[in-house]
């Protein structure tokens, strides 16, 4: 029975971690396609060029909701290691979406608004599955003694 009750707890507690990366997620997404058609449509800057500052600045967006609300009760490993693991990752995480781009533009020669918007949301979803597995493997680590999920206020009224 115990068997049962940790993998349900580990399930739920996973499931929680999965919605709360998805809510960063899509912050950043919307962000990222937002300055991506800013640069690359309106002010006509390039699509690559576009798509590394825009990931660059949702990057950085993602990077606080996931320490600060996602992954919050995971262990704290360091603040520069954190930081330049989540940056190197998020870096190979655009180079699906740089690919697709180029792919679509340089190789398939579209590269009308429709077209690049489509490989962007095309590389965005390869990186995002890479990120949520990097993440949780590299980034923020498992803690070393089980933290539960509520707060401490609950926590302190179970223990009276």
């Amino acid at each position: 029975m115990r068997f049962i009750r940790r993998l349900y707890q580990r399930f739920v507690a996973s499931l929680h971690e999965l919605v709360r990366f998805g809510s960063i997620g899509l912050i950043a997404f919307f962000l990222d396609t937002g300055i991506y058609n800013l640069l690359a449509v309106v002010l006509e800057w390039g699509p690559l060029t576009s798509k590394v500052l825009a990931a660059s600045v949702s990057t950085m967006c993602a990077y606080l909701g996931n320490r600060f609300w996602t992954f919050r009760h995971r262990e704290r490993s360091g603040f520069g290691r954190e930081y330049f693991l989540f940056f190197l990752l998020n870096g190979i995480a655009l180079l699906f979406g740089v690919l697709v781009i180029g792919f679509t533009k340089l190789t398939l020669r579209l590269d009308d608004a429709f077209s690049l918007n489509i490989a962007n949301l095309i590389g965005v979803g390869l990186g995002t599955l890479f990120r949520f597995w990097s993440y949780r493997k590299w980034v923020f680590l498992e803690a070393t003694e089980p933290v539960p999920l509520e707060l401490p206020e609950s926590r302190a009224k179970a223990e009276h």
